[in-house]
């Protein structure tokens, strides 16, 4: 089967068509969604290591659970849940053996696009860095609702399905990450007032795309995408 026909299948057909043994299948699901989950690990994690390393877990995992997918949701859904759900993974995991705070300016400015980090005026730049510091310090669960709705620009249902939570408990995420965040934020608005400056937009630019991988390393399990964020 020829790229051409491979661009025009959707995203179901796609995982159909891997499942049942196309070679290439997969390879087209990556292309079309990778820079997105590329920027949702790399804003929940914080470290472009990190990151690409949350990533190419999730991929490994999509590609082995691909047989469980029942398009009870979009791919793109399911793509999203079993990324953060390696991110959430990592970030525990640092968060047990973590010595020094998360949020060091050098790791922050990482996140920075290179093409935002070189074009934009200093002062947006100075305002990325304090929101990255200041969303660095929320627990991941709160960090990963914030990201997917603030940042990404999902609406709350959709939120949720990604994360496999109820819509209330991203609300409640939200609420008390958006609290903690601003007694950090305030002095960022006009006057002091107002809440953080959360950056949004579903269309926001996505960022690089996934650095190639140094070679596989295998996540822990994903069963069909699920589990608890």
């Amino acid at each position: 089967m020829d790229d051409v026909t491979h661009g025009g299948a959707s995203d179901a057909d796609l995982l159909t068509m891997h499942v049942k043994g196309d070679p290439d299948a997969f390879s087209e699901i990556v292309r079309r969604h990778r820079d997105r989950l590329w920027a949702v690990a790399l804003r929940t994690l914080g470290d472009r290591e990190e990151a690409a390393d949350a990533v190419q877990d999730a991929l490994v995992s999509a590609y082995r659970a691909a047989h469980t997918f029942r398009g009870q949701s979009a791919v793109t859904t399911w793509l999203h849940r079993i990324t953060v759900n390696a991110c959430l993974d990592r970030a525990r995991k640092a968060a047990s053996r973590r010595t020094s705070p998360l949020a060091e300016t050098e790791r922050l400015e990482q996140l920075l696009e290179p093409h935002e980090s070189a074009a934009a005026p200093a002062e947006r730049g100075d305002l990325h860095r304090e929101l990255l510091q200041a969303l660095a310090t929320l627990p991941p669960e709160q960090r990963a609702a914030l990201v997917l709705v603030d940042m990404q620009g999902y609406p709350v249902a959709e939120a949720a399905k990604v994360l496999d939570v109820p819509t209330g408990t991203v609300k409640s995420r939200c609420a008390r990450g958006r609290a903690r965040l601003l007694p950090m934020l305030t002095h960022l608005r006009p006057g002091g007032r107002g809440s953080p400056p959360i950056e949004g937009g579903r269309n926001r630019s996505q960022g690089t795309s996934v650095p190639p991988p140094a070679g596989q390393n295998d996540a822990d399990p994903v069963k069909g995408g699920g589990g608890r964020a």
